[in-house]
């Protein structure tokens, strides 16, 4: 059977990006069950309500949705434990003493293999407010159309 290599993306959390200023990121292990394995194989999963939180030196991946294995027996997992992140101490450290500082947060970002292996993107990140919101979706319409009007006036050069 042939090795895995590259990256294969399972779930994303777009939500995140909108809802926060993203500071930091960091790429973890989970530890996982076997049937998780095999259900996020199949490609299903939600990040949507995810959340980190630092218990006892241990990184911990909260509200995350694997839904239960369909082949699985008595052995299945429940589809919201929580799960253990694998990070090196120093990272934990960091993170913790960022996440104290009033307004800050630990989310996920995506949930992805990486050669064969079930990785999470995890980020620091401040919440927006609504006007920034507002502003970062104002941004992208205003980019969006000017990428438009440079494509028409190409399509102009050309013909």
């Amino acid at each position: 059977m042939a090795k895995e290599t590259g990256r294969k993306l399972i779930a994303q959390n777009k939500k995140a990006r909108h809802d926060y200023h993203i500071l930091d990121t960091y790429e973890c292990g989970l530890v996982l069950m076997g049937t998780e394995v095999k259900s996020l194989r199949q490609g299903r999963a939600s990040l949507a309500d995810g959340f980190v939180q630092i218990d006892g030196n241990e990184a911990w991946l909260h509200n995350v949705h694997v839904p239960e294995y369909s082949q699985g027996t008595w052995t299945n997992h429940s589809a919201r434990r929580k799960r253990k992140l694998l990070m090196h101490r120093e990272e934990i450290d960091k993170l913790e003493s960022k996440s104290q500082e009033t307004g800050h947060t630990i989310v996920p970002l995506a949930l992805y293999f990486k050669d064969g292996r079930a990785k999470v993107e995890i980020a620091l990140a401040r919440g927006k407010k609504e006007y920034d919101k507002r502003q970062t979706l104002r941004e992208k319409q205003d980019r969006r159309e000017t990428d438009r009007a440079m494509s028409a006036v190409r399509r102009r050069q050309r013909a």
